[in-house]
C-alpha cells in the first residue's frame, strides 16, 4: 500500500480524518503545488502525485469541478464527490488547500459577473474550502482574499484573485465561423471591459503594498503568454497592462503567477519594460488534456500536454525558486530555476 494510502486508512480507522493544517504567519514555505481542471466523475491519480511531493501548500487554480449548472443542488453533489475520493482527502492532510475558481466551478462554461446564480455558487465555493464565518473573505462579493506564510525574510504571500464575479463577457469572434481551421473565439480588442472590478482592483493594490518576499498571484486564467484567442487576459490586454502597472507603482516585488485553465501546462516568462519579468507556471488539468500545441513566445521550455500538477520549491538560503510541472509518473517534466534577485526591480 502506498505512504499516502497507508496514512489515510490509519486516521480513518481511528474514526476521522485528521484536520486540515492551519496556515501560520511563521512556518516557513519551502514547496508549493498547485494545479486545475479536475472532473469529479474521473479518478484523479495527479492528486497521489501531489501528495507524494509533500507540499505544505496546495492551490486549488479553478475548474476544481465541473458544474456547468444553474442547480445549486447539482452543484453542491458535484463537490461532495470531490470531498468523497481519497486521493483528495489524502491531498488535504497533506497540506493546506488554497482555492480560487474558474468557470465551471463558479458556473457555467465562460462565465462571469452575469451568472445568476454567483452568490448562491460563492456560498457553496467558500463552505467546500472550509473559510471560516468570521473571514475577510466572506464579508465582501467575490471570493478574492489573501493568506500569508513565514516571518519577514521569508513571507510568502499568496494573492487569490477572483476572474469570474465581476469580469465582464467577452464578445465571439464571428469571423471564425465554426472555428474549424481557428481556434481563436475571442478577440483582443475590448476596450471597455474590466477583468476584476474596481472594489478587486482597489483591494489588489492594498495587498501589493504588504510587506512578502513572495507572491503568488492565483489566477485563473492564464495572465503572461502569447494571445492564442482562448479566455486570458490577453483578452482584455488594458487590464493586462494595468496589472503591470500596479506592480510597479506598488514597487511589488517577488511576484510569480499561477494559472490554470486550459488544459496543458507551461511556464511564460513575459518580458517588462522598466520592470523586472513576471512568470506565469501553467498546470492544466489533473484529469483534462488538449491535443493541440498554442503558441506562446514566452514560453519557457517545452509544453506538457498530459496530466499534471505544478510545483513550486523555494530555497531561501541559496534564494532561488525552482518552478517545475510533474507528470503522472511523479517526473518533473518542466523545470526552470531562477534567482530572486531576478523578481526585484533592482536588477543589474
Amino acid at each position: 500500500m502506498n505512504t499516502w494510502k497507508l496514512t489515510l486508512f490509519l486516521s480513518l480507522l481511528g474514526g476521522a480524518l485528521l484536520a486540515q493544517p492551519v496556515s501560520s504567519p511563521d512556518r516557513v514555505l519551502t514547496r508549493i503545488a498547485f494545479g486545475s481542471c479536475a472532473d469529479e466523475d474521473k479518478s484523479q491519480p495527479l492528486l497521489e502525485v501531489a501528495t507524494a511531493l509533500e507540499p505544505e501548500v496546495f492551490v486549488y487554480l479553478g475548474d476544481n469541478i465541473y458544474g456547468d449548472t444553474y442547480d445549486m443542488a447539482e452543484l453542491q453533489a458535484k463537490y461532495d464527490k470531490l470531498a468523497a475520493k481519497l486521493e483528495f482527502q489524502a491531498l488535504k492532510q497533506q497540506a493546506t488547500l488554497l482555492a480560487v475558481w474558474d468557470d465551471h466551478d463558479f458556473g457555467w462554461n465562460d462565465s462571469g459577473r452575469h451568472y445568476p446564480k454567483k452568490k448562491e455558487s460563492r456560498e457553496i465555493f467558500l463552505d467546500f474550502w472550509e473559510e471560516p464565518a468570521s473571514s475577510e473573505r466572506r464579508q465582501h462579493e467575490g471570493i478574492y482574499h489573501s493568506v500569508y506564510f513565514g516571518p519577514a525574510g521569508q513571507r510568502v504571500q499568496f494573492i487569490l484573485l477572483d476572474t469570474r464575479t465581476f469580469r465582464d463577457d467577452l464578445l465571439p469572434n464571428d469571423k471564425l465561423g465554426d472555428h474549424k481551421n481557428d481556434y481563436r473565439p475571442y478577440p483582443t480588442d475590448q476596450r471597455d471591459s474590466t477583468f476584476l472590478g474596481e472594489e478587486q482592483w482597489e483591494w489588489l493594490r492594498d495587498e501589493l503594498r504588504q510587506p512578502a518576499d513572495l507572491r503568488i498571484i492565483a489566477s485563473s486564467n492564464q495572465f503572461s503568454h502569447q494571445y492564442n484567442g482562448w479566455e486570458s487576459w490577453t483578452n482584455v490586454p488594458h487590464e493586462q497592462q494595468r496589472m503591470v502597472e500596479l506592480i510597479q507603482l506598488t514597487k511589488a516585488e517577488g511576484v510569480i503567477f499561477l494559472s490554470g485553465d486550459v488544459h496543458w501546462g507551461e511556464i511564460s516568462k513575459r518580458p517588462v519594460p522598466n520592470g523586472y519579468p513576471l512568470y506565469d507556471v501553467t498546470s492544466s488539468g489533473i484529469t483534462q488534456s488538449w491535443p493541440s500545441v498554442e503558441p506562446n513566445q514566452y514560453r519557457v521550455g517545452e509544453v506538457m500536454r498530459k496530466n499534471n500538477v505544478g510545483l513550486l520549491t523555494i530555497d531561501w538560503e541559496g534564494k532561488t525558486l525552482t518552478m517545475e510541472i510533474y507528470n503522472k509518473k511523479q517526473q518533473a517534466v518542466v523545470s526552470h530555476t531562477t534567482p530572486f534577485a531576478e523578481l526585484t526591480f533592482s536588477r543589474e
